[in-house]
């Protein structure tokens, strides 16, 4: 099908991170898109986010690779300590070396960042229509399109729904209707000023500190004037999926036994936003008709591997590789992006649940933990890493 046969838009569902680089893949195929968001104003929350190479490539495919390259912050290394001994678990070297095998290189950004670098490319096309304080309440399709349906009862009509619409997807609901699977474990996000951060911790690296049911993280924002700082635990309380202001008195009663050099970092923010985390069962159909789910919509993961916006980004590409080989035929290009994205995405959210637990292994596990990986190579470290780094435009409809 031509776009030019219709000019109706391409609705999406969601303006986050998902939704916008859903909607740059569909203009490239020469769409217009419109995108409804239920917050008052297109924006994104949150702190840093680590970004891997398959991450560089599905920007360039966007059109915004040059925009998020610099507003990134390039690391020497991502490295691991054991939290109790300050044992150093696993480093893996991300400069020329690690460039040349994946053809990209690897980073860290504020999430505000990527959203913006995403939203200027949407609004430089002139072909992408914003629509704030509405939400998706339901939708219907036809032969010919969908209409979904917004908390005021307006009529939105479209040739094709992207359900970008987040962790709570409303559009997933209708069509799935599958609960989450609270996880227990809370997260601490916090930004602090590099006056403020500990100079013996300035590393330019992707930092983690694994603990006994716990661990955390820190990294260099907006060139290093700024630092990510992420703690992780397992909560006492019967947690419910959401997102709210943080206790620094509850994050410090959490980490006991963890080394001073590590304790350190839950002492420096004045604030703390606070994520109960979930994910959900993968799903091996999330296309419906004229309607299917990317990003957290559609598979819903912990932050353990770090690819959750990735996996969002890599979705948007391969949508819109998809309607390039078929030649914008909504069917055919549906069930081919679907097929292609399910095991790789499905692979995510299982891998992430294993590493959380490798995270936060204890007793005798913590130390066959730290023999996993303590004096492996490099060169077996990027083996290991070649089916999620490896990623591409050329590649992304392998699956099919």
């Amino acid at each position: 099908m031509n776009p030019s046969s219709s000019h109706r838009p391409v609705i999406v569902a969601g303006g986050g991170i998902g939704g916008l680089a859903a909607a740059l893949a569909l203009v490239r195929r020469g769409f217009d898109v419109k995108v409804l968001e239920q917050a008052p104003e297109i924006g994104e929350i949150g702190a840093g986010i680590q970004l891997g190479p398959n991450a560089f490539s599905a920007f360039d495919a966007l059109g915004v690779g040059e925009k998020a390259r610099g507003r990134a912050v390039y690391t020497d290394c991502m490295v691991m300590h054991d939290a109790i001994d300050e044992t150093l678990i696993g480093r893996i070297p991300t400069g020329e070396a690690f460039r040349a095998r994946f053809g990209n290189p690897y980073a860290v950004i504020h999430r505000v960042d990527v959203h913006l670098s995403l939203l200027e490319g949407a609004q430089e096309t002139g072909r992408v229509e914003f629509l704030t304080s509405t939400r998706v309440e339901r939708v219907e399709q036809d032969d010919s399109g969908v209409t979904v349906f917004d908390q005021q009862g307006r009529a939105h009509r479209g040739i094709a729904l992207i359900g970008a619409d987040g962790v709570k997807s409303v559009v997933r609901q209708q069509y799935v209707g599958d609960p989450a699977r609270v996880t227990g474990h809370v997260v601490y996000r916090a930004v602090v000023d590099k006056k403020d951060f500990p100079v013996d911790l300035q590393w330019n690296a992707a930092s983690l500190w694994a603990g006994p049911n716990c661990h955390l993280v820190h990294y260099p924002l907006r060139g290093g004037e700024q630092y990510n700082v992420v703690v992780t635990f397992h909560s006492r309380e019967r947690e419910e999926w959401g997102v709210r202001e943080g206790s620094k008195e509850e994050v410090q009663s959490y980490l006991q036994g963890i080394c001073p050099k590590a304790r350190q970092l839950i002492d420096l923010p004045k604030s703390w936003k606070r994520w109960a985390t979930a994910d959900r069962e993968p799903i091996g159909q999330w296309t419906y008709g004229r309607v299917t789910l990317l990003g957290d919509a559609a598979h819903p993961t912990t932050q353990y591997m770090a690819q959750g916006a990735c996996m969002a980004l890599e979705d948007a590409v391969t949508l819109g590789e998809a309607l390039r080989v078929h030649d914008n035929d909504w069917t055919r290009a549906l069930d081919l992006y679907q097929r292609s994205r399910v095991a790789r995405t499905a692979r995510i959210v299982l891998s992430s649940r294993e590493m959380g637990r490798l995270y936060h292994a204890k007793g005798v596990e913590r130390l066959v933990r730290n023999s996993l990986w303590q004096g492996r190579t490099p060169e077996r470290f990027y083996d290991a890493l070649e089916w999620l780094y490896g990623w591409k435009v050329d590649n992304c409809l392998a699956a099919s």
